[in-house]
């Protein structure tokens, strides 16, 4: 661990302010357009409008790095960040917002390509693990924090605005005064969305499923919190408890992963969260009971993410699960798009309850097919590593997570051999 932190501090320090300031802005946006009296569904698109610009970043940012490098594409973006972040205060017109949303995303994500393979290029066999580890607890780490600072300054003010800002601009500083040279860049092929919904029906399905419940969660928590007459104090812990529990839960859904069949411990771990949303929906107005539902549905949506990954690698040649990885988050951003939109219009139908009946229809869905696949599908006798990753991740740490888990497995097939 320690030979990570001397080879990328700097990169995990600047990924930590970048993902503070992310996380400030997006539950920051949900409070502040309650007191500018935007409608759910206003904010709904708002709100969406990230995860599309998201999308599109991590299938442009290859193309940008490989044209003008690393360093520029980095900078530039970053810079551009940092001036929406201080124009959403300027400007409270929701077509404003969305815009400004979109290219938060678009950029976000950009950003994290280029570190992402920037840490993979910093990375050895030895240390590669430890070094995915690292990133991914950082990043949660971060957004937790974030929630923190929002109790720092008056939501419709100017002030927490302007933190994100220029916490995403002190971020640029020691990843560019780094001495770590620039990797050089290249991506694998992705595979046909046709061919990787024939590998693995349930892998595809559950991450579109579960691009909606993380997009309700990241994009609309804070505006649920608005509806339901939360204080400030309340919405940021609430969103981050989402977070904590997928810290909490993460390596010890994914131990039990490596040692069971994973379509089953799907099944179980959806069920768990519709019932933690159904707590949520009918449970609500207990603050506590709130927390209690945020956590248990925090803390099966991030494993399920890697656990639909592991289970996706089963069916797959070790050649081949770099090339899916891209393909697993087009599909998981499109879940994300519709979302928010989605959670908004329920919202508006049945009150704030209806952001958690959206998470529980869509868990529940996921409980159905993974039954269903349990059934028809074939089942895998020898399962490979479940690798932690954050829904939140683009390709590049996803075949990053991919050549950790191939390398992890024939280490063990290495090790039986020569016992």
């Amino acid at each position: 661990m320690l030979q990570v932190l001397s080879g990328a501090w700097a990169l995990l320090l600047g990924m930590s302010l970048l993902m503070v300031g992310n996380g400030m802005q997006g539950t920051l946006l949900g409070i502040r357009g309650e007191i500018e009296g935007f409608s759910t569904l206003e904010m709904s698109i708002v709100m969406s409008a990230y995860f599309a610009g998201f999308l599109g970043g991590s299938r442009m940012a290859p193309g940008m790095i490989r044209r003008v490098g690393h360093v520029r594409v980095f900078a530039a973006l970053a810079s551009l960040i940092s001036a929406v972040m201080i124009l959403y205060p300027t400007f409270t017109e929701v077509w404003v917002w969305t815009l400004g949303r979109v290219l938060i995303g678009f950029c976000f994500s950009a950003v994290y390509v280029t570190a992402e393979s920037w840490l993979n290029n910093a990375a050895t066999n030895e240390n590669r693990g430890q070094a995915l580890s690292l990133y991914m607890i950082v990043q949660t780490a971060g957004i937790v924090l974030s929630q923190a600072l929002l109790l720092t300054a008056d939501p419709s003010g100017y002030v927490l605005f302007v933190i994100p800002s220029v916490l995403v601009s002190i971020a640029v500083t020691p990843i560019l005064l780094s001495i770590s040279p620039t990797p050089a860049f290249d991506r694998t092929k992705p595979m046909s969305l046709k061919e990787l919904v024939g590998f693995s029906p349930l892998g595809c399905v559950g991450m579109f499923l579960l691009g909606g419940v993380f997009s309700a969660q990241f994009g609309m928590a804070s505006v649920y919190g608005a509806k339901a007459g939360l204080s400030v104090a309340q919405i940021s812990t609430f969103v981050a408890t989402f977070f904590v529990g997928a810290v909490v839960l993460q390596y010890p859904i994914g131990w039990i992963s490596d040692r069971m069949d994973r379509r089953i411990l799907i099944l179980i771990l959806s069920a768990i969260g519709a019932g933690g949303s159904l707590v949520g929906m009918l449970m609500g107005a207990q603050f506590t009971m709130l927390l209690v539902s945020a956590f248990v549905v925090g803390g099966m949506s991030n494993p399920l993410y890697s656990l639909l990954i592991a289970h996706t690698n089963d069916f797959l040649e070790h050649d081949d699960m770099a090339a899916a990885s891209g393909g697993l988050i087009f599909i998981n951003g499109l879940g994300a798009i519709s979302g928010p939109i989605i959670t908004g219009y329920m919202m508006d139908v049945v009150g704030p309850g209806g952001f958690y009946l959206f998470t529980g229809v869509l868990f529940a869905l996921l409980v159905v097919y993974a039954g269903y696949r349990s059934t028809v599908g074939r089942q895998v006798l020898e399962t490979g590593a479940y690798v932690a990753v954050t829904p939140s991740s683009t390709p590049v740490a996803l075949e990053y997570a991919q050549e950790y888990a191939i390398e992890t497995e024939l280490g063990d097939e290495n090790t039986t051999n020569r016992g």
